[in-house]
């Protein structure tokens, strides 16, 4: 029942090419830099994984975190909401390029389709998209007189999540906005890894406290200061540093 990990190269050790990798966060709130620059270092070391499809709200900014991810070549396909964000030269670039595809998905239904992965529930409907080029080939059906977009689920092979303290059975609690997607897609993945500021015994996380329970969790991992997104693009941060 002890899940957790020795390191952060032992964390990513099972992800492969060609998986679908959901990835927490909301722009650098909650979005877990240090799994994220340890997924390319085995990349850089081994060649692998590539072709990745990662499912985040954003499509990154600057030069680190998932931005880092897009620029080393590792993503196939993003499924996102906003990929125009702050600084999103990287996926821009790529995405101009032809070197990687976009699935353009509305916020809210983005949330609903990880949550409806995550509950067994393979299809829901709603108004969002109807009339739009999204809602082009999907079906539509009407409800007491309103259009409704037929919307599937959203499930992964991996979700790679930040979570604020973490308890060696996986019990896991976040700090303020740093929840946002993160419980949804502990849910909604095969196998969830997590890195937390601190590991606790079980009992030290107050039961009613936990808002991820350890079932949805495969793999934790202790970084005590966990990098924040926004500190390091206002330090014009590079990563890998070899690539600056």
């Amino acid at each position: 029942m002890d899940k957790t990990l020795p390191d952060l190269a032992a964390a990513v050790a099972g992800i492969d090419d060609g998986m679908t990798v959901m990835i927490g966060g909301f722009g650098g709130s909650g979005a877990p830099i240090e799994l994220i620059h340890a997924l390319i270092d085995r990349f850089l070391a081994t060649g692998h994984p590539k072709n990745l499809v990662v499912v985040n709200n954003n499509a990154g900014n600057g030069h680190v975190g998932l931005a880092a991810l897009i620029e080393a070549g590792m993503v196939a396909r993003l499924i996102c909401s906003f990929p125009r964000s702050a600084d999103p030269v990287v996926f821009t670039e790529r995405y101009l390029a032809g070197q990687i595809e976009l699935e353009l998905v509305p916020q809210g239904t983005l949330a609903e389709r990880i949550r409806a992965g995550g509950a067994g529930i393979p299809a829901f409907y709603t108004p969002t998209s109807v009339g739009t080029n999204l809602a082009k080939g999907k079906p539509v059906e009407v409800f007491e007189g309103r259009s409704y977009v037929q919307e599937r689920w959203l499930k992964a092979d991996v979700a790679l999540i930040k979570a604020h303290l973490g308890d060696r059975l996986g019990n896991l609690t976040y700090r303020m906005a740093a929840r946002n997607f993160n419980p949804l897609m502990c849910m909604a993945a095969t196998t969830t890894i997590v890195q937390v500021s601190q590991i606790v015994d079980p009992g030290g996380i107050d039961p009613e406290a936990v808002i991820t329970p350890g079932i949805f969790v495969q793999g934790v991992v202790e970084v005590p200061h966990p990098q924040q997104e926004e500190d390091l693009n206002r330090a014009k941060a590079v990563y890998p540093e070899a690539a600056a």
